[in-house]
């Protein structure tokens, strides 16, 4: 009765170990493409959604890595990249879709300035996170972790330090979305955020403030408007480090979001009205 259990367990580590590495490969190939570009003019600079979100040549050529290495190592699963959007059709008998941000952070990256990440992530037909990677390529740090096994950095588990267990001694971080009303809003919430924390930080990729929290750089991370794309890794790196992860549900207009915090937090960060 309880034998297919375990044999099942098995299985499913063996998948999450092996996108795990086909995860780490990506990131690199992607990275590889950054970082040949980083220190030259931007080039093919584009905008999306608003004058001030940016597309370049760097963002589309490390997509293109990641999606060659994809077709190489797992050419049956389906891809969701920020740049190319969704391709394929999740097959094999896994069920994988992979989500990627080639580069989260592009305002950074353009600026020079060295706040911007890789984020590839496997997850299955329930959109359940197997396997996950958020890559800082400038320092050459690797965040990552599977479904079932501990946090990772540059393949070691992470030993987990204490987290502020009040609200009055943690430092937050978060983001800001590219459309003005939606900025004034978020500075609403900051005014009510801000007297109540030791501090907030703002980085500019939401991938790495997911990671660096996970790390314990960060005790909590909530930002509005992310995308998969963006939060896909960061967030089983959260919940494998033992945050609660939290929806912020669409909410006077404004898009929906994503609160990382522990326990102890959560509740009293929700309370302000994120």
């Amino acid at each position: 009765m309880g034998g297919p259990a375990p044999a099942a367990r098995r299985v499913s580590a063996a998948l999450e170990a092996e996108l795990l590495d086909v995860a780490r490969a990506a990131a690199r190939a992607a990275a590889a493409e950054l970082l040949a570009r980083y220190d030259g003019p931007p080039e093919g600079v584009d905008t999306k959604t608003s004058a001030t979100d940016p597309v370049s040549d760097a963002d589309r050529a490390a997509e293109r890595a990641i999606r060659a290495l994809l077709a190489q190592r797992r050419p049956h699963d389906a891809i969701l990249g920020e740049e190319g959007g969704e391709t394929g059709v999740a097959g094999d008998g896994d069920g994988v879709r992979w989500v990627v941000d080639p580069l989260d952070g592009t305002v950074d990256y353009l600026y020079g300035h060295p706040q911007w990440s890789v984020s590839v992530a496997a997850e299955d037909a329930h959109g359940t996170a197997l396997a996950g990677v958020v890559l800082d390529p400038l320092r050459d740090e690797e965040t990552a972790a599977t479904r079932s096994g501990p946090l990772l950095r540059d393949g070691a588990p992470v030993e987990l330090a204490p987290r502020a267990q009040a609200l009055g001694v943690a430092l937050v971080a978060t983001g800001f979305g590219y459309d003005a009303a939606v900025r004034a809003w978020q500075a609403e919430v900051l005014q009510r955020v801000l007297p109540r924390v030791r501090d907030v930080r703002r980085a500019g990729s939401a991938a790495l403030d997911l990671a660096w929290t996970a790390l314990g750089r960060c005790d909590a991370y909530w930002e509005r408007g992310v995308k998969a794309w963006d939060v896909a890794a960061g967030a089983l790196l959260c919940a494998r480090a033992g945050l609660e992860l939290h929806e912020l549900p669409p909410a006077d207009g404004m898009p929906a979001g994503l609160l990382a915090a522990p326990p102890a937090l959560a509740a009293e960060l929700l309370a302000l009205g994120l």
